[in-house]
């Protein structure tokens, strides 16, 4: 039986990008770095060495020990516990919310971009619209009138992070659309729907999945400001920028509190970006051989 060569294609394209990655030593340092802090993150129960909201005054701003890895904070909780189960909360905001994020600027963007006219101009007046806000105070204006709640976190990251991506995906479409295969596919009865799904979506995904990578990080990045604000993530629970609010105003007799997490938000953002880098090179058509 003949093979499909369509497959063929695929299977070859997907060889040729892992390849082409494997080269950015840095992107594979940071895709190896994220695999252990999410399996740290998923694996928090049986991780951490104390309960995350047990206080104990008699220990109170204890160095890095044998007992305590990264010490305890002002109300003697266990730092290293707090960071290990802050992992669990700000990788999932930061997924979720750039999960979030991406979906509404690929629909957005590609609907715009496809059906032109009335519809593109109103969706373009709507992400200016947003663009037009300052970010942070969006958020923080946001925040302020809801419920601050894991759940309404990563919502209102997301929802307030797509319109760099819909304009992105936008120019994508408009420079897809008018190729000869598109015209093909109208002309022999396929619905706009169909055309979208199936011949322009998978035609720009390369563009989507490095931008997916860098939303991640922003996201992260948000949520932290948010609780290192004091109106993210809500006590008792610990996210890596509530630990740094926790830490603010001890820099100078207990600096572990905010070293640690302020480590972890560093490096996380980092192997994010490198792994953007990475498959921005690998996914990038000049670089086929």
């Amino acid at each position: 039986m003949r093979e499909n060569p369509d497959a063929e294609h695929t299977e070859d394209f997907k060889r040729m990008t892992w390849k082409r990655f494997r080269r950015h030593k840095l992107a594979v340092a940071g895709l190896l770095l994220l695999i252990v802090l999410y399996l740290i993150a998923a694996l928090a129960p049986y991780i951490a060495t104390h309960d995350f909201a047990a206080v104990d005054p008699a220990n109170r701003f204890q160095p890095p020990s044998g007992e305590h890895f990264f010490g305890t904070d002002r109300l003697g909780r266990d730092v290293f516990t707090r960071v290990v189960w802050g992992a669990r909360i700000s990788l999932s905001v930061g997924f979720v919310a750039a999960a979030v994020a991406v979906t509404l600027g690929t629909i957005i963007g590609a609907v715009s971009g496809y059906f032109g006219g009335t519809v593109d101009h109103v969706l373009q007046r709507l992400t200016e619209l947003v663009m037009s806000f300052p970010t942070m105070f969006l958020l923080l204006t946001i925040i302020a009138v809801m419920d601050r709640s894991i759940f309404n976190i990563m919502l209102v990251v997301g929802v307030t992070s797509w319109p760099g991506l819909a304009r992105l995906v936008r120019s994508e479409v408009l420079a897809l659309k008018e190729q000869d295969f598109i015209e093909a596919a109208r002309a022999a009865g396929a619905t706009d729907v169909r055309i979208l799904a199936r011949h322009i979506l998978p035609n720009i995904m390369a563009p989507v999945i490095v931008n997916v990578t860098l939303r991640i990080a922003a996201a992260i990045l948000a949520e932290s400001s948010l609780s290192f604000l004091g109106i993210g993530i809500q006590e008792p629970f610990p996210s890596w920028g509530s630990i740094l609010n926790a830490g603010r105003n001890h820099l100078r007799n207990a600096p572990w509190i905010t070293m640690f997490p302020g480590l972890c938000i560093f490096v996380t953002v980092l192997a994010f970006n490198y792994i953007g880098d990475g498959l921005r090179d690998a996914l990038d058509p000049k670089l086929k051989t």
